[in-house]
């Protein structure tokens, strides 16, 4: 069963960067309302309120119902971009895109590993999750909140691939059925996958500090 939540909004008129920061100023975040084969409607929502709810559920996967004012009924949405501050906890914008009954929506839902697996409780393994997401197609009605996973029974050196989910008729999953979700490791195996991962990361910033320093110069002004 889909989460659902409510929110508040209002109609905004203003456009352009001067009204977005203005609009800010007020203590409203400026967002749109689209899809469904309808036009965009520009909106506006109260920051407080959207920054305490956006804390409180899975955003990729609730429906928000949008109480509009003056509007006669709200209107069942998804939640499909929000634009936070680079400095400062604050939301930009929002984009909310409306959803139909009988539809099917693309979005994301988590991945919850639960239970202590038996290769790490009496063999040393060390459980390592690869996938924290899943993307999906599914009706608006049968969005699961999240995807749980009991990993009591693996072994060390047993996985879990996408191919083992059945999250039933309803749910259909977009990604290769070959890939990895979860899987039980020694714990000498991570630390060398680590370690690669470490020489690669390192390997990139050197080649990047190189790039950065080539901009440098090349912004100097001329003697």
């Amino acid at each position: 069963m889909a989460t659902q939540v409510m929110l508040k909004a209002e109609a905004r008129t203003g456009r352009g960067k001067g009204a977005a920061r203005k609009l800010r100023a007020t203590g409203r975040v400026p967002a749109v309302l689209y899809g469904a084969d309808a036009e965009s409607v520009a909106l506006s929502v109260d920051a407080t309120e959207a920054t305490h709810l956006f804390q409180t559920i899975s955003v990729e996967n609730t429906i928000v119902d949008l109480a509009v004012a003056g509007g006669k009924e709200a209107v069942r949405t998804l939640v499909r971009e929000v634009q936070v501050h680079p400095l400062r906890p604050q939301l930009l914008h929002i984009d909310f895109l409306r959803i139909q009954a009988g539809v099917k929506v693309d979005l994301d839902i988590p991945v919850h590993l639960t239970g202590v697996p038996e290769g790490v409780r009496a063999e040393g393994g060390v459980l390592q999750q690869i996938i924290h997401e899943l993307p999906v197609r599914v009706l608006p009605s049968n969005i699961p909140p999240s995807i749980e996973i009991d990993v009591t029974g693996l072994g060390l050196g047993d996985t879990i691939h996408v191919s083992d989910l059945d999250l039933g008729e309803d749910v259909e999953i977009q990604a290769e059925l070959d890939q990895t979700i979860a899987a039980v490791v020694a714990p000498r195996a991570l630390a060398l996958d680590e370690e690669e991962e470490e020489g690669e990361e390192v390997e990139l910033i050197g080649e990047e500090a190189d790039e950065g320093a080539g901009a440098d110069e090349d912004d100097e002004p001329e003697a």
